[in-house]
């Protein structure tokens, strides 16, 4: 059963020191008004204390996967400026497909392949912020029937090869690589999906195979793990099966992966975040405190990555010269360290078919964080 739950912060009936100052300020000013003063507060002449600055956080939903990055949001550890955040957790699948259909939440983790297919289609109901909690060499978790005979990427052509949604960016990367890297094309391939059209993402962004793709969904009672260990398929795409007689494409994942980003210099991203275009519109100035609240997570992350490294290299049981390697940041945020890797994205998503254009990224994220403001 997936976990899913929800926690909400509460109240200590005190003020923070913002809070207490704009509620001060306000009552200074509402003290100085006129009789009709408060009915003249909400006009465009009104103080900026009245109009612009809440006197209250504004109580936002979100939900997000629980991982690594964003626990410290979902904890409470790390709060965004001006915004009390209603927290939900759920697995990608059921948060995927929740917000597509229903945009049940303000603020969520989306799916950057169907967020782009959505926008593609001129579904504008959200606008993301350039936040990526989770990345992986995706490619590298195919998998293949020890009795397929296929000891290289370029043996699944013609290949039986099962993918949870065809449309999943895990999905989208993993055929890019296989095409780009090794030969291995979308329609050289026989597709198998799992998940039926009303409990997949595709469902909720009309999604429909590309013209000339061998397609198929995997019959109801069946799945992935059990059409590879009856052998009706020969592979499968980010299935993370563990039975006997499935195994890895790449022998040593760890090594393919390092070849990739040392070729390509991607380290590939699925998930985003997104607002409700109308809750962002509402809130403005609540974009880019959010964006900056997962920044302050991530950056909590990895201070205790080099506290509890630390005593590995103090002991010297890695050397003193590879300490170094912790000032890189693969998990970079923001647009200008992400760019080159979004623009893939959405030429790889055009390439495959999902996408009749390549999609912008002006449509893509919220203007407020396209660029880094000054300082």
């Amino acid at each position: 059963m997936k976990r899913s739950l929800v926690r909400k912060k509460v109240s200590t009936g005190s003020l923070s020191r913002r809070q207490w100052l704009y509620t001060a300020g306000a009552a200074s000013v509402m003290a100085a008004l006129p009789k009709n003063g408060l009915a003249r507060a909400a006009a465009a002449g009104a103080p900026a204390i009245i109009r612009g600055y809440p006197l209250a956080d504004a109580q936002l939903s979100i939900c997000l996967t629980d991982n690594l990055h964003t626990r410290p949001i979902l904890d409470g550890v790390v709060k965004p400026d001006g915004v009390e955040l209603m927290v939900s957790t759920a697995g990608p699948p059921e948060l995927f497909w929740r917000q597509l259909n229903f945009a049940e939440f303000d603020i969520s983790e989306m799916s950057c392949s169907s967020l782009i297919i959505a926008i593609s289609h001129g579904d504008a109901r959200f606008v993301a912020i350039p936040v990526f909690a989770t990345r992986s060499f995706f490619h590298t978790r195919t998998q293949v029937r020890t009795d397929s005979g296929i000891e290289s990427p370029e043996q699944l052509k013609g290949k039986r090869v099962g993918v949870p949604e065809y449309q999943q960016t895990a999905a989208l990367w993993t055929r890019a690589a296989l095409q780009h890297e090794f030969g291995v094309g979308p329609l050289d391939l026989d597709w198998y999906m799992e998940r039926p059209p009303e409990s997949s993402h595709g469902g909720a962004t009309g999604f429909t195979p590309p013209p000339g793709l061998k397609f198929q969904y995997i019959p109801q009672g069946e799945s992935i793990r059990s059409m590879l260990t009856a052998g009706k398929l020969d592979a499968s795409v980010f299935g993370n099966v563990n039975v006997p007689g499935v195994r890895n494409l790449f022998r040593d994942t760890r090594a393919e992966g390092a070849r990739y980003y040392r070729k390509t210099g991607f380290f590939p991203m699925n998930h985003t975040v997104v607002f409700k275009r109308d809750v962002a519109e509402k809130y403005p100035w609540a974009v880019r405190n959010v964006f900056k609240a997962f920044e302050a997570a991530k950056a909590l992350v990895r201070r205790q990555t080099r506290d509890l490294s630390a005593v590995y290299f103090d002991l010297e049981l890695i050397p003193a010269a590879q300490q170094k390697a912790l000032d890189t940041d693969p998990y970079a945020y923001g647009m200008a360290a992400n760019r080159t890797l979004l623009q893939a994205l959405t030429q790889y998503s055009n390439e495959q078919g999902l996408t009749a254009r390549v999609v912008d990224l002006k449509d893509v994220f919220h203007p407020a964080v396209l660029e880094s403001p000054p300082g």
